[in-house]
């Protein structure tokens, strides 16, 4: 999710006393002073498959997963402008999503220039899911001079286009170059908690997930809506990533070639009275935000706990 125009909504939903703030101090309010400890991170304590291992893609085609396209000029996402309608599924897809050859096997093929989504049609609950990704190419307005963008989304659930007219809500696994695993709350209801430390060399909100950072309440439109990745264990430009995501109920873990960088609980919605519903199922949803990308041997396997990420000496 695209990190300026957020940062310009959170100006506008933060309370009056923390308006005369700026973004820096605010991250300081909330994550303290900067650590000069390196953070070094495991995963311990794997799960053991409770179940056979499903394939969500099958190499052949896309029968599985529902696409939707936002608008026709991306530059609008963020404007909530009534004038302008998404494209939704009035148009075929076959040129923004589709199963192609690229090493010598079969992937999803993003072409990254509309912005939308893929969603898979499995209601997933309690999982280990795996996929690799790397990205293409080619990068397209508005986002053409900035970090290659997209996402692993999940627990997604309400109506197309219902964020932005171009995505579910959902939780993100951020997949950014440079930030790739990054937490992010994709929906005003959407909610989650996770612990952070201020970083003055991120953009705002200049928040990153530290495993004994002090807690955060995750709200998007507001100074929390996403926590960095705690280190980019990214591969280069070109290279294939493997993502493990751990879901247990309301509860996740965020890993990149092998390396915890986030996790998060306390995964919920807001109900129209205010209640808190945890948010424990939803289906895969694949962004497509402005870069080309590739995606291959995804699956999921059910679990019965989640992984531990624990400090390394390493």
């Amino acid at each position: 999710m695209v990190r300026v125009s957020s940062g310009l909504i959170a100006v506008i939903m933060l309370p009056l006393s923390a308006l005369a703030q700026t973004s820096t101090e605010q991250a300081r309010t909330i994550g303290g002073e900067p650590s000069r400890a390196v953070q070094r991170l495991a995963l311990v304590d794997l799960p053991r498959r409770a179940g056979p291992v499903k394939e969500l893609f099958d190499g052949h085609d896309l029968g599985e997963w529902d696409a939707w396209l936002g608008y026709p000029d991306p530059v609008v996402t963020y404007k909530n402008d009534p004038v302008n309608k998404p494209i939704g599924t009035s148009r075929a897809t076959s040129g923004d999503f589709a199963v192609r050859e690229v090493d010598g096997a079969p992937a999803i093929w993003i072409k990254g220039e509309t912005w939308g989504s893929l969603v898979h049609r499995a209601d997933l609950r309690d999982y280990h899911l795996r996929l690799q990704f790397k990205w293409g190419a080619k990068t397209w307005a508005p986002r053409e001079s900035q970090p290659r963008n997209n996402g692993l989304l999940y627990h997604t659930h309400g109506a197309p286009g219902e964020v932005f007219g171009t995505w579910r809500p959902s939780m993100e696994f951020e997949i950014m170059k440079g930030s790739t695993g990054m937490v992010v709350t994709v929906g005003r209801q959407v909610r989650a908690q996770t612990t952070a430390g201020f970083d003055p060399t991120l953009i705002a909100p200049h928040l990153r997930f530290r495993l004994n950072g002090r807690p955060v309440e995750m709200v998007n439109g507001t100074a929390t809506w996403n926590v960095e990745a705690a280190t980019d264990a990214e591969r280069p430009v070109g290279e294939w990533n493997t993502l493990d995501l751990y879901v247990l109920g309301d509860r996740a873990v965020h890993v990149v070639n092998g390396i915890p960088v986030a996790q998060v609980w306390g995964l919920a919605t807001i109900a129209s009275d205010g209640s808190r519903q945890p948010l424990t199922h939803g289906h895969i949803q694949l962004q497509s935000e402005g870069a080309e990308t590739w995606f291959r041997n995804i699956t999921v396997e059910p679990i019965r706990s989640l992984p531990r990420v624990v400090s390394s000496r390493r």
